[in-house]
């Protein structure tokens, strides 16, 4: 009869393994384990194909109790490689304490346990194509260990015998991030040209929608030529840090410029409610610490200790921003529906409504897809095809910017940026009126 496990420990398992199924790297690591008596320490989730290497050193290695001054068994303390299904069951068996070592589970390769030698330097070959997560096993309860821990995972391309350092099924994350880059660089061009033309009804909104193409396209450029390096070979040779830098700056302008367009500064308004600035000034440090988590995480690897609280604290604040955008929209609306049953120009103030009205919707379909859907796809994606799933993000990443462009974009019979003199003075004295409320 099969074993029943609490729900707690089910639902602990689904999230260690979404967090976990959210980083998947393949480059040369170099691990440092200090003082650690977990049961279970993850190292890297690779997709191999039918010719696949695994190098793993193990050097420095110490183990001593916590407790007691017994001699440690090393022969129930090793590496191993488990598929996903595997895992689950580990996990579930891990958190429901059973008796039986997680070395002696026939559904698990493992590679080999720490009474073999103080120091480990071999490759190990892996011809079963699959999805699998190197993890160390710690059997005894209140021993540490401390070690140095090298590995690397790679696939041979072809009949040459190439390393590949990409799992399968990202080996064609280069060439995706490199065509997109072309997309938003002739985006760019694009809207140069427009503002161009257009002089006369270009507003600094303007100015930051193309500053926020540049460094979207400059993201992607370091993206690409991160991934291509990794995939030759293994390390990013410094684009991992450019790629940092733009995506950071990226991200903050991203949602800096989805608040003022939600707010209608400088076509609808001059400048800035002083509740739209609080907005600000709380999306943008939090996109700050979002950044500094996701560089954290990348960085580190699930194999450090806080790495799981790192990718909740990153998930939550980009889950407040994403929410926090959403409320100057809601507040346009609201002023806009409000004024076109007092100020008389119904008509007009109906256009602007409607605008913001699928902006509104547009912004949280962009969110709810590139957050939850895209996900949802890496999840129930094979992993020869992980590729896809972001293909979509991208696709619908780049589906937002061309729609938020063109509806905002600087023509001259653009409607909604019709700004007249009873307009302008309208919006002056409600920033005065806040002001004084505020005093």
């Amino acid at each position: 009869m099969g074993k029943v496990f609490p729900l707690h420990f089910m639902l602990r398992a689904l999230l260690l393994l979404s967090l976990e199924l959210l980083f998947a790297s393949a480059e040369i690591r170099h691990v440092s384990i200090k003082d650690d008596s977990r049961s279970l320490i993850m190292f890297e989730k690779f997709a191999f194909g039918r010719d696949g290497r695994l190098e793993i050193t193990v050097s420095n290695l110490g183990v001593h109790p916590a407790a007691s001054s017994s001699e440690p068994d090393l022969s129930v303390m090793g590496f191993f490689l488990a598929t996903e299904e595997a895992l689950v069951q580990i996990i579930l068996e891990t958190d429901g304490e059973q008796s039986r070592c997680v070395l002696e589970n026939d559904k698990i390769r493992v590679l080999f346990t720490l009474n073999q030698t103080g120091h480990y330097d071999s490759t190990f070959e892996v011809r079963d194509a699959n999805e699998y997560t190197l993890l160390f096993a710690n059997c005894q309860p209140n021993v540490q260990v401390s070690m140095k821990v090298r590995t690397a995972m790679y696939n041979f391309d072809g009949s040459n015998k190439v390393k590949d350092y990409l799992p399968v099924g990202e080996t064609q994350l280069p060439v995706l991030y490199f065509s997109f880059f072309w997309a938003y660089l002739a985006l760019a061009v694009v809207w140069v040209y427009l503002c161009r033309k257009h002089k006369e009804t270009v507003h600094r909104i303007h100015i930051l929608m193309g500053v926020l193409l540049l460094l979207k396209a400059f993201n992607l450029i370091a993206e690409a030529e991160d991934k291509l390096y990794i995939r030759k070979t293994g390390t990013a040779h410094g684009w991992d840090i450019v790629f940092y830098v733009f995506g950071f700056l990226k991200g903050v302008m991203l949602f800096t410029v989805i608040i003022l367009i939600g707010t209608g500064w400088s076509f609808l308004k001059p400048f800035l409610q002083d509740k739209e600035k609080k907005v600000l000034m709380v999306v943008i440090p939090l996109q700050v610490f979002a950044n500094m988590a996701d560089i954290i995480i990348e960085e580190t690897g699930p194999s450090t200790k806080d790495w799981v609280t790192w990718r909740q604290l990153f998930l939550l604040l980009d889950i407040i921003c994403c929410c926090a955008v959403l409320f100057p929209i809601v507040w346009s609306i609201k002023h806009l529906r409000e004024a076109s049953h007092t100020d008389g120009k119904a008509a007009r103030n109906l256009v602007k409504l409607t605008l913001f009205r699928q902006y509104y919707i547009v912004v949280v379909s962009y969110i709810y897809f590139t957050r939850i859907v895209v996900f949802a796809l890496t999840t129930v994606t094979a992993f020869q095809y992980r590729w896809t799933s972001e293909f979509a993000r991208e696709l619908a990443t780049l589906a937002f910017y061309i729609f938020t462009g063109y509806k905002f974009q600087p023509v001259v019979h653009n409607p909604y940026f019709v700004l007249d003199e009873d307009e302008e003075e309208a919006a002056a004295l409600e920033a005065l009126q806040d002001d004084d409320f505020d005093l």
